[in-house]
């Protein structure tokens, strides 16, 4: 059964290692279709989205709020700061690609983002 938005966005993180819990190229384009504005990278490893805000305030608001998310799930993006944006990448080092942990906290973002929209 594939995941919707809602079902990614309640799950929470587990441990995964090794690459038997990487996903493919069409997993992670099917997952993409329910993050908008979320891209795969070219080698699909990672995904990434530049989130957009109205002020600084508001950008570091996001980005405590993303701290605080990445620490509850312990999965950890890296993220490029900068006034009114936060651009977001996610992948899981212990795969070596992308895991189902990466669309679980990419949609616990969009959820957010979503919920503070102005």
């Amino acid at each position: 059964m594939s995941p919707t938005f809602a079902s990614l966005a309640s799950q929470h993180c587990r441990p995964r290692k090794g690459a038997e819990h990487a996903l493919g190229r069409p997993e992670c384009e099917q997952r993409l279709t329910l993050l908008p504005g979320w891209a795969l990278s070219e080698d699909a490893t990672r995904i990434s989205k530049d989130f957009r805000f109205g002020d600084f305030h508001r950008t570091m608001a996001f980005v405590n709020a993303v701290a605080w998310i990445a620490h509850v799930e312990d999965h950890h993006p890296d993220m490029e700061i900068g006034y009114g944006h936060c651009l977001v990448r996610f992948n899981t080092h212990d795969v070596g690609g992308l895991s189902e942990n990466d669309f679980i906290c990419a949609a616990k973002l969009e959820a957010l983002h979503v919920e503070r929209a102005p």
